[in-house]
């Protein structure tokens, strides 16, 4: 596929890669505000997420003058769904990014990585830490709460189809509500959402934007059992310039974990966004106001 030719629409070109392994991958790519002020940043989402959540930042970032690139992760958004679900993990992912940045002639970058996005930055940084001048974690760390991630469980890969956008709403609203208690009245912020995350079927159904077959990836989730501690990775991601993002009503990442994390190194500074939880959108005013100030200290 032709990375060379992208089609221009709402302030960013549309890119699509083949994988290694031949799946095509979709991006978004901002270009940057002349002059040019540091290296591009690239922006990675969540679970069941896909590029359409950093429509807000992505844009504000460019204009800073940085290139910002944001990809749909395989089986999410407009990125092609994998026929073995067994490649829906963090090191497949990482591999797919790498891919993508050899291909838009990017070899280093800023990464901001949301929950899942920041797990994939963590692959990266312990197989090819060369690719990372610095890191924005959102409500994601080496030690996730299992609490959290038993939430995930009990939702993730119910993609049943409804028929308005206002019933997309409320099913946004009904899971993810808990995280943000001070917009469950704001009825255009669940629409918004709901936009981000529903795709419109052939059949002008609506259902949630990527291949339900993720969910695999927690069907011999044990909540009883310790999830795994990628300290090691972390380790390798913290040796540059890092900025921590927590929702102060996180279950996925505690205060434990941010402590955790700036324990490990004094590269790592750490925001609270009150009153969020698991994840901060970062568009709220602490989240952005922290990027920026970041973003001005790093490559």
């Amino acid at each position: 596929m032709d990375a060379g030719a992208p089609v221009g629409i709402g302030g960013f070109e549309e890119r699509v890669i083949a994988t290694v392994d031949g799946l095509a991958l979709y991006a978004r790519d901002y270009a940057p505000l002349l002059p040019v002020t540091g290296l591009p940043v690239i922006c990675l989402h969540g679970l069941t997420r896909n590029s359409r959540d950093f429509e807000v930042i992505a844009p504000r970032i460019a204009a800073l003058g940085r290139r910002v690139i944001v990809p749909d992760v395989r089986g999410r958004g407009r990125s092609a769904n994998d026929p073995d679900p067994a490649h829906y993990v963090p090191v497949v992912y990482a591999q797919d990014v790498s891919k993508l940045m050899d291909d838009l002639g990017v070899p280093k970058a800023v990464f901001i990585g949301t929950s899942m996005g920041g797990l994939i930055t963590l692959v990266i940084a312990a197989t090819a830490p060369d690719r990372i001048a610095a890191s924005v974690l959102n409500d994601v760390g080496p030690q996730l709460n299992p609490a959290g991630l038993s939430r995930i469980a009990t939702y993730v890969g119910n993609v049943q189809p409804v028929d308005t956008w206002a019933e997309a709403a409320e099913r946004v609203r009904a899971t993810n509500g808990s995280a943000f208690p001070g917009r469950v009245d704001d009825e255009a912020f669940w629409l918004a959402a709901a936009r981000r995350m529903f795709r419109e079927r052939d059949d002008q159904r609506l259902e949630l934007d990527y291949d339900p077959h993720i969910a695999l990836a927690f069907a011999d989730y044990d909540s009883d059992a310790p999830p795994a501690d990628l300290t090691p990775y972390f380790t390798a991601l913290a040796a540059k310039p890092l900025l921590s993002v927590r929702g102060g009503l996180s279950d996925i990442l505690t205060e434990e974990g941010v402590a955790r994390m700036r324990s490990v190194s004094t590269n790592v500074e750490a925001v609270t966004v009150e009153g969020v939880g698991h994840a901060p959108m970062l568009d709220e005013p602490d989240a952005w106001d922290a990027i920026l100030d970041f973003l001005a200290k790093v490559e």
